[in-house]
C-alpha cells in the first residue's frame, strides 16, 4: 500500500511538472499590452477621448455656414357648376350651365438658404479653444483611468506572483516532510525510533499538504481576477514572472523633483482653469453684436386650371437674394452680466482647487516615498533573514540525520524557514507595489519599465 502510495505520489508530481511546463510565461510588459488592448475601463476611457475630439472639430466650431433646402408641392382639383341666372345667348335661348370637371392644379417651390456668421463677439473663437482644453483634458483623465488600471494590474500580477512563490515553497517543504517519514519509517524497521516519530511526521505532512493546497486555490482565485483585469478567458492558463526590480534612487530622486510638471491631478486642475478661463471670456461675447450674411435661391412652378373666364397657365419662377444682419442685444435684463460673474466666481474656486491639489500631491508623494523607503528596508531585512534561517534549517537539518536533535527541534527549524521565506515574498511584492504607487504620483508610472 505504502508502495502505491508512492508511486501515485510520483505521477501526480511529474504531471504537474509537465502542465505547467506547457503554460506560457505572462511577462509584466505582456500584461501591460494586454490590459491597454482589452480592459473595459480603459476601452471606455479611450471613448470618451473619442468623444472630446469629434467636438473640438472644426465641423462642431461654428465656423462653417448652414445649408438648408426647403420644398414643397401641392396639388388641388376643383369640381364646379357655373349657372347664369336671367343670362340669355344671342338668339335668345337661356344661358346653359357650366360643368367644370376636375379642374387641377400644381404649385412647386424649391428653396436654398445659407447663412453665415461672419462676427459673433468672439464666442466660437473662444469656444472652440475651450473645446481643445476639454480634449486635452479628456485625455489626461484617460491617463488616469490607465494609471489606476496599471496599479491594480499589477497589485494582482504581484499577488500571482507571490502565491507561486509561496506554492514552490510549500511544495518543497512537503517534499521534505515525506522524506522525514520515510527515514522515521526506516528507523522504525530497524527498531533505532519509535511510532511516535511517524506519527509526528505524518502530522506534519498533512499540515504541510492542506497549506499547499489552500495556496494553490488562493492561486487560482487570483489568476481569474487577474482574468478579469486582462478581459479574458478566466481559465487562461499562464505562469507570471516573479522577478523584481527596483529604480535607482537617483532616479527616484529626480521623478519626485519633477512630480509638479507630471502629476496627472495638478495637470487635469492646469486644464481646469484653462477652461475656466475661456468660460468668462465666452460669457463676455454676449456685450458684443453678431453679424452675418444669408442668402436664397429659390424655383417656383404654379401650374392652375382654366376657369369659367380665364384659361389656365403656368407660371416658372426663379428669385436669388442676398442679405446682411446686424443684432445686437443691447440690453438683456443682466442675465450676461450674472453669467459673467458667475464664470468668475467658478475661476476662483478652481484656482482653490489647485492649491488643495498641491498641498494634497505633495503630502501624498511624501507618504508614499517613506511607506516605499519603509518597505524597502522591511524586504532587506526579510532577505538576510531568509539568509539566517535557512543556514539554520540547513545545520538543523545535519543534526538531525544524525539524531543529534528531535524531530520537533528540526520541524521548528523548517516552520522558522518557511515564515521567512513567505514573509520574504510579501515585503518584495509590497515595496515594487509601493514604488509603483510614488511612481504614479510623480508622474512616471506609464514611463518606465515594470
Amino acid at each position: 500500500m505504502k508502495r502505491l502510495t508512492r508511486i501515485i505520489s510520483a505521477i501526480f508530481l511529474i504531471t504537474t511538472a509537465v502542465i505547467s511546463a506547457q503554460e506560457t510565461v505572462l511577462s509584466k510588459e505582456a500584461a501591460v499590452n494586454l490590459a491597454l488592448e482589452n480592459n473595459f475601463g480603459i476601452k471606455v476611457a479611450k471613448n470618451q477621448v473619442k468623444i472630446a475630439g469629434n467636438n473640438k472639430s472644426i465641423l462642431n466650431s461654428g465656423y462653417l455656414p448652414t445649408l438648408s433646402n426647403t420644398t414643397t408641392a401641392n396639388y388641388n382639383r376643383d369640381d364646379s357648376v357655373i349657372e347664369f341666372p336671367g343670362q340669355t345667348n344671342d338668339d335668345g335661348t337661356p344661358r346653359a350651365d357650366l360643368d367644370i370637371y376636375k379642374a387641377e392644379a400644381q404649385r412647386y417651390n424649391s428653396t436654398l438658404n445659407a447663412n453665415y456668421t461672419l462676427f459673433d463677439g468672439l464666442g466660437r473663437f473662444y469656444n472652440y479653444k475651450k473645446l481643445k482644453e476639454q480634449y486635452q483634458l479628456s485625455e489626461l483623465q484617460a491617463r488616469e483611468t490607465i494609471e489606476n488600471t496599471m496599479l491594480q494590474l499589477f497589485s494582482v500580477y504581484f499577488e500571482v506572483a507571490r502565491f507561486t512563490e509561496n506554492k514552490n515553497v510549500l511544495q518543497k517543504a512537503l517534499e521534505i516532510s515525506k522524506q522525514r517519514i520515510k527515514r522515521a519509517e526506516y528507523a522504525f524497521e530497524y527498531g533505532q525510533n519509535t511510532k511516535l516519530a511517524i506519527l509526528n511526521a505524518q502530522v506534519d505532512l498533512t499540515n504541510d499538504s492542506i497549506n499547499l493546497l489552500n495556496v494553490k486555490q488562493q492561486l487560482a482565485n487570483t489568476k481569474r481576477d487577474l482574468n478579469v483585469i486582462l478581459n479574458q478567458d478566466l481559465n487562461t492558463k499562464y505562469e507570471v514572472d516573479t522577478l523584481v526590480n527596483f529604480l535607482p534612487k537617483l532616479k527616484l530622486e529626480e521623478f519626485i523633483n519633477n512630480a509638479k510638471i507630471h502629476n496627472v491631478s495638478l495637470l487635469q486642475t492646469e486644464k481646469n482653469l484653462a477652461v475656466n478661463a475661456y468660460d468668462i471670456k465666452i460669457n463676455k461675447s454676449g456685450y458684443l453684436p453678431t453679424v452675418g450674411l444669408n442668402g436664397a435661391y429659390g424655383w417656383n412652378l404654379n401650374q392652375s386650371a382654366s376657369s369659367a373666364f380665364f384659361p389656365g397657365n403656368d407660371n416658372t419662377t426663379w428669385n436669388f437674394g442676398l442679405g446682411a444682419r446686424l443684432t445686437w442685444n443691447l440690453f438683456d435684463g443682466g442675465s450676461t452680466t450674472v453669467r459673467v460673474k458667475n464664470a468668475k466666481i467658478a475661476y476662483q474656486n478652481q484656482e482653490l482647487l489647485k492649491q488643495q491639489v498641491t498641498l494634497e500631491v505633495e503630502r501624498d508623494i511624501q507618504n508614499a516615498l517613506a511607506i516605499y523607503e519603509n518597505r524597502l528596508n522591511i524586504f532587506e531585512i526579510q532577505a538576510q533573514n531568509v539568509a539566517t534561517n535557512q543556514n539554520n534549517f540547513e545545520r538543523s537539518q545535519e543534526q538531525f540525520q544524525l539524531g543529534r536533535i528531535s524531530s520537533i527541534e528540526f520541524r521548528q527549524a523548517q516552520i522558522n524557514l518557511l515564515n521567512a521565506q513567505t514573509n520574504k515574498n510579501l515585503a518584495k511584492y509590497n515595496a515594487k507595489l509601493a514604488e509603483l504607487q510614488l511612481l504614479q504620483l510623480t508622474g512616471q508610472l506609464l514611463n518606465v519599465e515594470f
